[in-house]
């Protein structure tokens, strides 16, 4: 089964090893989709949906909305950008009855990736 919260932020960035637009800075309203597969506890829930908005706020969102992303997140595309929801979130949600398993990150409403806590090419979650 699989628990599913939606986010938006705000933020600026550029892409400084690109080139093309990007490159120079813009902005957008992301769009940060979260998962979590799990079995419902005692209480017959995965995870309360208002204790991960609590922890996707503290973790995740108090830090990057309304930022300049490049003082975070080194070359801070969609890829990028998810990595380090990632890295922010695994640990305070991973349960006993549920885990991180899927993130989200939309530049815009037909752009995003998504990102299962996989390795690749030398790098690892």
């Amino acid at each position: 089964m699989f628990l599913i919260k939606e986010f938006k932020f705000d933020a600026a960035h550029n892409l400084e090893s690109y080139k093309g637009r990007c490159e120079k800075l813009h902005g957008h309203t992301y769009k940060l989709v979260v998962v979590l597969q799990g079995i419902p506890d005692h209480e017959g829930m995965i995870m309360d949906f208002l204790e991960l908005k609590e922890i996707v706020n503290e973790k995740v969102l108090k830090k990057i909305d309304h930022s300049y992303i490049n003082n975070i997140i080194k070359q801070p595309s969609a890829e990028n950008i998810a990595l380090w929801v990632w890295k922010q979130l695994e640990e305070s949600v991973n349960r006993k009855n549920c885990r991180l398993y899927e993130v989200q990150v939309w530049e815009t409403e037909t752009s995003g990736v998504v990102y299962r806590g996989e390795s690749f090419e030398g790098r690892s979650k």
